[in-house]
């Protein structure tokens, strides 16, 4: 850590994912590349003298030189995600840590397959490796399963489905917990055992699986996966709650 300093970020650019959570595209005088899974930590800092820090995952891809995307959801009582999604303008500037994180990454040297399982806001991560492996023009085989409460709730939705529709080794399957939308045929239900069975069938037995959100969902859906014969050494995982992070690690 003692290698990894502050800096002034600048935020070039805004965008609201869905409601309540908003990408940050932030302009790094000291960029250094990072790895897919990797997150910086944010400090605000007020005229009195009292800070508040948070991590947040990094939603871009390494190839996306000088700059940096967070995506932030914002929660009700969170005193930096509420300023970062309702308060910070272009122009503006903030404190920034990172990269920072060496065991939840993904990179093409790595392999496959790649099973990558999210719930909710837990997709930023995984979404920088997909865009990742984009950008790196990999063949690696790569299945998303997202659970999300519904259709608008879903993060980076037209992006996926365009990744899915491309039919070039990533295919993207959701489950709508709570509302889905009209004449609905995938799943409906939370992540279990079969639907972790149908939806890594394809991949092969020796996938790699990344697992992010709720501690609850990461710890049910890496007890599920053991239970199927995945070894535990091919399976990471990253997970946030009320007493974590305020979105992702």
């Amino acid at each position: 850590m003692a290698s990894v300093e502050w800096q002034i970020a600048r935020a070039s650019a805004l965008k609201f994912e869905t409601r309540g959570v908003r990408t940050l595209t932030l302009v790094l005088p000291n960029w250094k590349p990072h790895r897919p899974g990797q997150h910086y930590d944010v400090r605000l800092v007020a005229p009195d003298g009292y800070q508040a820090q948070r991590s947040y995952s990094i939603a871009s891809p390494p190839e996306q030189r000088g700059v940096i995307e967070l995506t932030v959801e914002r929660l009700e009582d969170g005193e930096v995600s509420t300023y970062l999604t309702d308060v910070l303008l272009v122009g503006d500037e903030v404190e920034v840590r990172g990269p920072i994180g060496g065991y939840f990454v993904w990179d093409v040297s790595m392999g496959g397959p790649l099973l990558l399982i999210a719930g909710g806001s837990g997709v930023v991560p995984l979404m920088a490796m997909l865009r990742h492996r984009a950008a790196a023009h990999a063949e690696t085989p790569a299945r998303l399963l997202y659970s999300v409460t519904g259709l608008a709730s879903a993060i980076y939705r037209d992006e996926l489905d365009a990744l899915h529709a491309a039919r070039d080794g990533v295919e993207v399957a959701y489950s709508f917990t709570r509302i889905q939308p009209p004449a609905w045929r995938g799943y409906a239900r939370r992540i279990d055992r079969s639907m972790l069975a149908e939806v890594s069938a394809p991949l092969g037995p020796t996938f790699l699986a990344y697992l992010c959100g709720p501690t609850l969902m990461v710890e049910a859906t890496a007890n599920a996966l053991v239970e199927l014969g995945v070894a535990p050494e091919r399976i990471r995982t990253e997970r946030f709650g009320p007493t974590g992070k305020e979105t992702l690690p």
